[in-house]
C-alpha cells in the first residue's frame, strides 16, 4: 500500500485539478460520490479488489444449487451510491443512509513490503464484507507500535489529514489494539477507530444464522468488550447503598454503591455465563451424533481452511449440498455435513467448517471451539487452499496455526489446491513440491475433483475384517445389507448350498456375520 502523499496544505490544493477538489467538496460533504484513487496512489492499492477476493466473473457452478440464501442476504445489504439524503434541509426530516466510509492503517513490523500491503488488502476484503466503502489506506515502517496510539505521531497525523480529505467517518486498523491506543488515535483522528478484531466479529454477527452460531458469536464479541468498556459521566456515578457519607436525597441514597461500569461489567459475566450454559448444553446433541457415527465406523473427512479459498464451493461439488458459496471472506460460519460416498461404494462424511484468516482472535478460536472439533475428530483434513492467491503458504501457516490450537495437527491431511484454472503455474508446482499430499483441483471447472476423490477413498478407514462366508439362498436379506453397508465385496459366486462371498467388513457387522464364515 503505498503512503499518502497529501496532507491538506495549501501547496498541495494547488497541485490538484479542478475535478479533483470538487471529488473532496463532496466527499466531504457525503453526497456518496465513489471513492477514486488519486493520481499518487498505485493501481494496485486498496481501491481494485483484495486479494483475497477471487477475479472471475463467474462466481457459482451448476453444482451449487439455487443459492436461495445469497439471495435473501443480498436483498438486505445496503448498496454504495444509494441513499436517503435529502437535497433539501429544510425538510421535517433529515436522514441519510449509507456504507461507511472507512481508511485502513496498518504497520510494517517484519516480512517484506508486499506481505504488508497484501494484509492491508485482506483487511479491505473484510471491510467490504462488512459493508463499509473503502477510501485510502496507509502503511508504516516501525519496529514496534507506539503504545499510546499504534501508529507514530507524525503518521497518525497523516492519517487525521487523510481523514479529512476523504471525508471518512471510521478508521480501521490492521491488528488488534489495545483500549489506550484505540482512545489515544481517537483523540487524534477524531472519527471512530475500530480494530481488525472488532471488524471480524462484526463479520461473524452479520452471518451466523443458527442458535449455537449466534451464541458462539455474543460470547465471543462480550469477551472482547469486557476489558474495554469506558465510563464517563453518569457511567461513574454510584448507585444507591451503604452508610459512610450522604448525598442529601434521603435514606437508601447514603454511601459509595456500586458505579454504573461496574454494574455493566457484572451484566456482562452474568450474560457471558448464561452463554456458555446454552453452548454447553447444546453440545451434547453434536457429540451424539459423532458418538453415532463412531458406534457405526462411519469416515468422517473435514473440509478446513483459509477463508474463501472455496471450502463451500468444493463440498458443493463432493455432495450436490447446496450451501451457500459467495465471494466474500467468511461468507459461511455454520458447519454443513453431508453424506458422501467414495467410487467403491464405502460411506463416509463430509464437513464443511468456518473459514480461518491470519490473526483469528482467541475470542472466537474459544466461543467456536465445539465447531472446530469437528476438525479435531475428523479421520481425514481436507485443507483447501486458494493457489491464485499470492501468499498460499502464508494462508497454510495460518490454518496449521489454528489447527494446533484445536489439537487437529495429528489428523491426515491434504492439501487440495483449489482454483488452479486461474492459479500461476509455477506457484502451483511450488506448491506440489512443498507438499508431497496434495491433489490439484479446481472446484468451477471440476478438474481433478476424480483424483481427489480417488485420494480420499484411500485415505479413510476402510473395512478391515476379511471374511469368507457361505450365506444360505434363504437370507437373502445378508446379501443386501453386505451391499448397502460399508462393506468391500471382493468376489461373489453362487454355489449349489448358497452364496459364497469374500467381503472386507467393519468389526460390528463381522460379529453379526460370523454364523455364515465358512473355512472353504
Amino acid at each position: 500500500m503505498t503512503t499518502q502523499k497529501h496532507s491538506g496544505s495549501d501547496s498541495d490544493a494547488q497541485d490538484m485539478s479542478p475535478e479533483q477538489i470538487q471529488a473532496v467538496i463532496d466527499r466531504i460533504l457525503s453526497k456518496d460520490v465513489p471513492a477514486q484513487p488519486s493520481e499518487d496512489n498505485d493501481a494496485n492499492g486498496v481501491f481494485g479488489k483484495a486479494q483475497a477476493i477471487s477475479t472471475l466473473d463467474q462466481e457459482h457452478s451448476i453444482y451449487d444449487g439455487d443459492q436461495e440464501d445469497l439471495a435473501e442476504r443480498r436483498a438486505l445489504r445496503r448498496t454504495a451510491g444509494l441513499s436517503t439524503e435529502l437535497e433539501d434541509v429544510t425538510e421535517v426530516e433529515y436522514r441519510q443512509l449509507r456504507l461507511e466510509r472507512v481508511v485502513l492503517a496498518g504497520l510494517w513490523t517484519e516480512g517484506t513490503l508486499a506481505d504488508a500491503e497484501n494484509s492491508l488488502r485482506e483487511l479491505a476484503a473484510l471491510a467490504e464484507t462488512a459493508g463499509s466503502e473503502v477510501l485510502d489506506g496507509l502503511v508504516q515502517r516501525r519496529q514496534k507500535p507506539d503504545p499510546g496510539t499504534f501508529l507514530g505521531s507524525g503518521k497518525a497525523q497523516e492519517l487525521k489529514d487523510i481523514v479529512a480529505a476523504t471525508g471518512a467517518d471510521t478508521v480501521v486498523v490492521d491488528t488488534e489494539l489495545a483500549p489506550s491506543q484505540r482512545r489515544g488515535l481517537e483523540d487524534i483522528v477524531k472519527v471512530k477507530v475500530v480494530d481488525r478484531t472488532t471488524l471480524i466479529l462484526d463479520i461473524f454477527a452479520q452471518h451466523a444464522k443458527s442458535r449455537e452460531g449466534k451464541a458462539q458469536v455474543e460470547l465471543a464479541q462480550l469477551e472482547y468488550l469486557l476489558p474495554r468498556l469506558r465510563g464517563w459521566g453518569d457511567s461513574m456515578s454510584r448507585q444507591a447503598g451503604g452508610q459512610v457519607g450522604g448525598a442529601g436525597a434521603g435514606m437508601g441514597s447514603r454511601g459509595p454503591g456500586e458505579t454504573k461500569i461496574e454494574l455493566d461489567r457484572r451484566r456482562i459475566r452474568t450474560r457471558m455465563a448464561k452463554l456458555r450454559r446454552e453452548i454447553a448444553a447444546m453440545k451434547p446433541a453434536r457429540e451424539t451424533k459423532r458418538a453415532n457415527r463412531r458406534r457405526n465406523a462411519v469416515p468422517s473427512v473435514a473440509i478446513a481452511g483459509y477463508t474463501n479459498a472455496g471450502k463451500s464451493s468444493l463440498l458443493n461439488r463432493l455432495t450436490d449440498a447446496g450451501v451457500l458459496v459467495e465471494n466474500a471472506l467468511f461468507a459461511t460460519l455454520d458447519p454443513t455435513v453431508r453424506k458422501a460416498q467414495t467410487p467403491d461404494g464405502i460411506g463416509y462424511t463430509l464437513a464443511d467448517t468456518v473459514g480461518f484468516v491470519r490473526s483469528l482472535p482467541t475470542q472466537l478460536i474459544e466461543a467456536f471451539r465445539s465447531t472446530l472439533e469437528e476438525v479435531a475428530d475428523a479421520d481425514l483434513i481436507l485443507h483447501v487452499v486458494d493457489a491464485s492467491h499470492p501468499d498460499p503458504e502464508g494462508q497454510i501457516a495460518a490454518v496449521r496455526s489454528v489447527f494446533t490450537e484445536v489439537d487437529a495437527r495429528k489428523v491426515p491431511e491434504i492439501i487440495v489446491l483449489n482454483k488452479v484454472d486461474v492459479a500461476d503455474p509455477f506457484v502451483v508446482e511450488r506448491l506440489k513440491q512443498k507438499e508431497p499430499r496434495h491433489a490439484v483441483v479446481s472446484t468451477r471447472t471440476g478438474q481433478g475433483i476424480a483424483e481427489l476423490l480417488e485420494d480420499i477413498s484411500r485415505s479413510i478407514p476402510r473395512p478391515g475384517v476379511r471374511l469368507e462366508l457361505l450365506i444360505p439362498y434363504d437370507r437373502g436379506e445378508m446379501i443386501n445389507k453386505l451391499h448397502n453397508s460399508d462393506s468391500e465385496i471382493l468376489s461373489l459366486e453362487h454355489e449349489e448350498n448358497g452364496t459364497r462371498v469374500v467381503v472386507m467388513v467393519r468389526e460390528g457387522l463381522a460379529a453379526e456375520l460370523e454364523s455364515f464364515v465358512s473355512n472353504g
